[in-house]
């Protein structure tokens, strides 16, 4: 992803959810994707996807069992 491309995906995250602490940031060596943190914590990746000339974006997080809460 290109680092216009990352500011894209980043200001649309932070209007689409209402939050100014998510950081997109370019990943080195570049393969298309791009971390993505909420504050200082890594929550995910988005990977660039183009397929017959049109352009999207996946963004792909994972959430740990543990990291869920306890249902009442």
């Amino acid at each position: 992803m290109t680092r216009s491309e990352t500011l894209r995906v980043q200001r649309y995250l932070r209007e689409k959810f209402g939050n100014e602490e998510f950081i997109v940031q370019e990943r080195r060596p570049s393969d298309g994707s791009a971390e993505v943190l909420l504050g200082d914590e890594f929550i995910g990746v988005v990977f660039r996807d183009e397929d017959e000339g049109e352009v999207s974006f996946d963004f792909h997080m994972s959430i740990l069992a543990m990291d869920l809460p306890e249902t009442s």
